[in-house]
């Protein structure tokens, strides 16, 4: 059987080495996606960020359990930062999850950020395309934890959540731009901690200072109690779940969906056309040595950035300029 037929039949095993393929930039895998392509575009895909140690991969775990307590299937792609010995991730997420490693309907992937900014992985999209293709009704992205420019999972995901816990410096967090500006809901973890009050009251004036047009989506703030409480943990996890769906059908009743997806489809043209065209100019650059003396050219000032870059554009994109 073909590996795009493999893929949508579900196949745990074809699905992980496509995933490590794309991965590793092998040129098969790129085959493949335009294969299984016309079969995306059916799952809910929800993202999660933060900081690190806001308890994302739990909520994560508590979220994958009540989809399947709804028989719905679900998609994990839990990036994580690059391992220095073996380029891949370092697998924290995975060990997490491992009570649902054995369920068929949870299919669990980490991805190593090797160096991309941004808080994802380069083959995010991608391997959220073989998930997508695989019937999974909702994936789950979870970024690396580092930090304010995690904003690139709003090009991905229907719904972002924004996970912040008391104590840990994110009431300044909540003042700034950047990460807080992407949430469609913020997600107040360990809220049993000293300093919870403190943060939802700031989070409540962040959103009421935003220019949230009328019939917009108002982001609500979820708290999550302590994960040793199960039943209580449980119950607050049941909550948000109910939130995200809620969120989804704003999108769908409003005919605001539409903008996501669009939104989505242009970053994935935009990163396309980069690794297609952008690319290997860079590597011929490099392999003929020609990027060095471009760059001596630059220290020496006998050119400029742009006057350089516009004689590479006539040199490899004729008609471009």
């Amino acid at each position: 059987m073909d590996i795009d037929k493999k893929i949508k039949a579900g196949d745990i095993r074809a699905a992980s080495r496509l995933i490590r393929d794309i991965e590793d930039n092998i040129p098969e895998a790129k085959s493949t996606i335009k294969h299984i392509f016309p079969y995306t575009g059916n799952a809910q895909v929800v993202g999660i960020t933060g900081s690190p140690g806001a308890g994302k991969s739990t909520i994560i775990d508590g979220l994958i359990e009540t989809s399947r307590k709804k028989e719905r299937t679900v998609g994990v792609l839990a990036v994580d930062p690059t391992s220095p010995f073996t380029g891949g991730a370092t697998l924290g997420d995975r060990i997490r999850m491992q009570r649902h490693a054995e369920d068929p309907g949870v299919f669990i992937r980490s991805l190593a950020t090797r160096g991309s900014l941004g808080g994802l992985s380069k083959a995010v999209g991608d391997a959220i395309h073989v998930m997508d293709a695989m019937g999974k009704d909702v994936i789950l992205v979870e970024t690396v934890g580092t930090g304010q420019q995690e904003v690139e999972i709003i090009n991905y995901a229907h719904t972002v959540l924004v996970v912040l816990v008391p104590g840990m410096g994110d009431e300044i967090q909540a003042i700034k731009a950047g990460i807080m500006e992407i949430a469609d809901i913020f997600v107040i973890n360990k809220s049993d901690r000293e300093g919870s009050g403190k943060l939802q009251r700031e989070l409540m004036a962040m959103i009421e200072m935003s220019p949230i047009p009328p019939g917009s989506w108002r982001p609500p703030i979820q708290t999550i109690g302590n994960s040793f409480k199960p039943d209580d943990f449980q119950a607050d996890i049941e909550k948000l779940a109910d939130k995200v769906l809620e969120h989804y059908d704003f999108l769908v009743k409003n005919d605001l969906i539409g903008d996501r997806i669009r939104r989505k489809t242009m970053h994935e043209l935009n990163e396309a056309l980069r690794s297609n065209i952008l690319e290997p100019v860079l590597k011929i650059l490099v392999s003929t040595g020609e990027l060095d003396r471009m760059i001596e050219r630059l220290l020496t000032k006998e050119s400029d950035p742009c006057t350089l870059a516009e004689e590479v554009a006539r040199k490899y994109l004729q008609g471009c300029i």
